[in-house]
């Protein structure tokens, strides 16, 4: 009788150390996010030298697959993850370019805007709305990226309200011609 009154306890012991153990474990692996971005693309190990010129990207993993191609890989920009892979034949999601079109924009809000609007440009970057202040007080941008991905970038301004009322003028302006001037 001890001995089973024993073994019930060490089950029992045993039991609340894997709970315990399973209660420290986090849905969310560390320094990620609750959402992250999974962008599907056509070239991604030239994607991920981009971004490093562009946006000042750091490499933080790579799967290659035997012909090079990527399965999946993460890099980080500022305190971001963005997961990629390249395009696969049969996968659920297209890249930009084979889709024609990208259904998503990226926004990286940055200290220093002007330098890092530059930096992607001079990466290869084509802006689509010239970096300027907004009327809801931000300095920003667009740009598409070689790969067929839009980022936008920001930083916020200190501006008047009657600059910012000038500047949603003639945003609204624009907006009722039918003009969107890469606000789409």
């Amino acid at each position: 009788m001890a001995r089973k009154a024993k073994r019930a306890g060490r089950r029992k012991q045993a039991t609340a150390r894997r709970r315990t153990a399973a209660a420290r474990v986090s849905a969310v692996p560390r320094g990620m996010h609750t959402v992250t971005p999974y962008l599907v693309i056509g070239g991604a190990a030239k994607a991920i030298e981009f971004y490093k010129k562009a946006f000042g990207a750091k490499e933080v993993s790579r799967q290659p697959m035997p012909d090079g191609t990527l399965m999946h890989a993460m890099i980080q920009i500022g305190d971001s993850m963005i997961m990629m892979s390249d395009e696969f034949p049969g996968g659920d999601s297209k890249s930009p370019t084979s889709a024609g079109a990208t259904t998503a924009n990226l926004h990286i809000y940055s200290k220093d805007v002007d330098k890092l609007w530059n930096q992607a440009v001079n990466a290869g970057a084509k802006p689509t709305l010239p970096l300027d202040n907004q009327f809801w007080g931000e300095r920003y941008g667009k740009l598409q990226d070689p790969f067929g991905h839009i980022w936008s970038v920001s930083t916020v301004v200190k501006m008047s309200a009657s600059e910012k009322e000038a500047k949603r003028q003639a945003a609204m302006g624009m907006f009722e011609k039918g003009e969107h001037a890469g606000f789409e």
